[in-house]
């Protein structure tokens, strides 16, 4: 008898519930392996290499959106085009370098170490807000809310605005994954994308008359050595994609967190004893259970990879949460451990790509954990979770039900 084909297929239901022994079976066939008309990689080395090389061009999905579009004779999508291609995720030198450059002065690890107390706050309220409503399901209102009051709160957007964000960003995520599109999916997201924009401009607008400790005053009062600034129109891209590459992700890894610490009551019980170890759960579970599962490339040149030739034009699907649990990077790589020794792991990226956001991520991950195991009790979960399925490279529980147990 011949063993079945080895293939990969992430649009299954035992694939969304756990992609894990399928990322293993693959990574051990072919850790570089060609399928439905791109190139899917699942070894460290082989995922870390290609964020690492500059020849592999990032904008993928902005040239997929715009043929999407085309496909389905949508016009008028100028302002998505502009949104894609002036991100900084899929820009290219020289622009990345110009815009990073502006940016970095403002993205900082110790800038988001100083929104702790505001972080804080406003999980203890969201906290306060679920125990007073007997609520037991983690995602829709504590993990779901936080990430989008904090980025509402550093942006310092009016209040009226904050019931409004969480499902803009939702709608703009789709620009992310244009072969699901829709004509319906690209005329909602149009009118979102217009309104948000506008919104945005509005606030850089008063941030430029009264400037604050907000994130539009730091970039608008950002310069780089030449005196160049960031555009009115850059800042309203940079403030929209702080929700859609910040929100469902860091929404997921504390799902993904709670669920890996229901999973193995020791080490919950551990952080609780001694909350300093919290910051190594967070980095386990990034690890472990990668919020953002995949990102694409595109090869430029013809690069030998492996024992496989990419050909210039060739797309390249980087599976992160695949490199993540490779063996050859992390010993025991299905074991949650916080106590490992610190590795590369890739689930912000790597290299002149990486996530700016990563640790404000982090930060509001460690917040969140640190509010629940405040709880007179052992986190346990009260029913089955239910996987997201609104996005095929953002893993995370869609509902979360939580009890306390007594310990």
């Amino acid at each position: 008898m011949t063993a079945a084909p080895v293939r990969f297929n992430p649009f299954t239901d035992e694939f969304r519930t756990d992609p894990y022994p399928g990322y293993a079976a693959l990574r051990a066939h072919a850790p570089v392996h060609r399928t439905m008309g791109m190139w899917v990689l699942t070894g460290h080395a082989e995922v870390r290499a290609v964020l690492r090389d500059r020849t592999f061009g990032v904008d993928v999905i902005p040239l997929a959106l715009r043929r999407q579009a085309d496909r389905l004779g949508i016009a008028g999508t100028e302002r998505i085009d502009r949104l894609g291609l002036k991100s900084l995720v899929f820009t290219e030198n020289p622009d990345h370098a110009r815009l990073r450059a502006l940016v970095n002065r403002v993205f900082t690890a110790s800038a988001a170490a100083r929104l702790r107390p505001r972080v804080t706050a406003i999980a203890e309220r969201l906290a306060a807000d679920a125990r007073q409503d007997g609520a037991t399901e983690l995602m829709a209102g504590f993990a779901g809310k936080l990430p989008v009051l904090a980025l509402c709160d550093w942006l310092g957007l009016p209040a009226r605005l904050h019931p409004l964000v969480g499902g803009w960003t939702h709608d703009i995520r789709f620009l992310l994954e244009p072969g699901l599109m829709t004509a319906a999916d690209f005329a909602r997201v149009r009118t979102v994308v217009d309104t948000f924009t506008a919104e945005l401009h509005a606030v850089i607008e008063r941030r430029r008359a009264e400037p604050g400790d907000d994130l539009i005053s730091l970039l608008l009062a950002s310069r780089t050595g030449i005196g160049d600034r960031l555009t009115d129109e850059e800042l309203a891209t940079i403030g929209i994609m702080c929700f859609v590459a910040g929100v469902e992700t860091t929404k997921s890894l504390i799902g993904n967190a709670v669920l890996a610490l229901t999973a193995h009551p020791d080490v919950q019980d551990r952080l609780r004893a001694d909350p300093a170890l919290i910051g190594a759960a967070v980095a386990e579970t990034l690890r472990y259970d990668s919020p953002l599962q995949h990102t694409k490339r595109v090869a430029r040149r013809d690069t030998p990879l492996g024992d496989r030739l990419l050909r210039a034009g060739d797309q390249v699907l980087l599976c992160l949460g695949a490199a993540n649990r490779d063996p050859a990077a992390f010993p025991e790589p299905d074991a949650f451990d916080p106590a490992r020794a610190p590795g590369a792991h890739l689930a912000f990226g790597h290299g002149l790509h990486g996530c700016l956001g990563a640790p404000l991520a982090e930060l509001q991950a460690r917040i969140a954990l640190e509010q629940l195991l405040r709880l007179p009790g052992r986190l346990v979960r009260a029913g089955e979770p239910e996987w997201q399925d609104h996005s095929f490279i953002v893993r995370g529980p869609r509902r979360l039900p939580l009890a306390v147990e007594s310990v």
